[in-house]
């Protein structure tokens, strides 16, 4: 998998994770950067700047790493953590949301985060670029049945809380203590109907402006921290 830009790149080389080969822009002069990389001895190549124009859409930065794909975790470690929060994302599709997310996520110590593994976009290297490399960071699990894993997580003692636009609660009055297992619905459709009937409560974030909506990241991110307030 191919990554982008230099924060991700400097959590990739700190974290010792794999890198097959490093592409440089021949006037690229980040010290930080070029020390982590003669540190690790990894090969690089250089390329001129009109050479490196063809990856002008990704927001490079003049860095690019050959890496191995994400390595995904198994969500059952999320179980045995006394007071784990964890985060569901059902079905998001956008890559620059999942990576805001996992941002946030990883600012506010999240236990993990699962995702489903149809109709939701990867961890790719749009997701690991969003994440300013947050995504080193961050537990993450893709599962095949999002039903089936909230209902192993509500017998390993997890409450979980969805969210959406028409509910009566306010998401300020729910109690987060405990093991709580957030989900944030897809960004057009939000929750699918199945999730919804998991939940043990479902809590709006109150709108006082024209606009009836949020977006999922920033929606998440509100949801998150209330979350964890307790425990912090």
């Amino acid at each position: 998998m191919l990554v982008y830009g230099r924060n991700v790149a400097k959590e990739i080389l700190k974290n010792n994770k794999i890198v097959k080969k490093i592409i440089l822009q021949k006037d690229f002069s980040d010290k930080e950067i070029i020390s982590l990389i003669e540190k690790r001895n990894i090969k690089v190549e250089y390329l001129d700047k009109k050479e490196f124009s063809r990856f002008d859409k990704f927001s490079h930065q003049g860095i690019i790493l050959d890496i191995e794909d994400f390595c995904y975790t198994d969500y059952s470690l999320f179980f045995n953590e006394d007071n784990a929060k964890v985060v569901i994302l059902d079905h998001i599709e956008d890559p620059h949301n999942l990576g805001a997310i996992i941002r946030t996520c990883e600012a506010a110590g999240i236990t993990g985060v699962i995702i489903p593994r149809n109709r939701s976009v990867d961890v790719n290297s749009t997701v690991m670029k969003t994440s300013a490399g947050a995504l080193e960071n961050v537990k993450i699990a893709q599962v095949t049945n999002l039903v089936h894993v909230i209902g192993e997580l509500k017998e390993n003692g997890f409450w979980i809380v969805g969210t959406a636009m028409h509910s009566d609660t306010d998401y300020r009055d729910i109690d987060y203590t405990g093991k709580i297992a957030l989900v944030i619905g897809n960004e057009g459709k939000g929750m699918s109907k199945a999730v919804t009937e998991e939940c043990d409560f479902v809590a709006k974030i109150p709108m006082y402006g024209k606009i009836n909506s949020l977006n999922a990241s920033v929606a998440a991110g509100i949801m998150i921290y209330e979350m964890i307030s307790l425990d912090k």
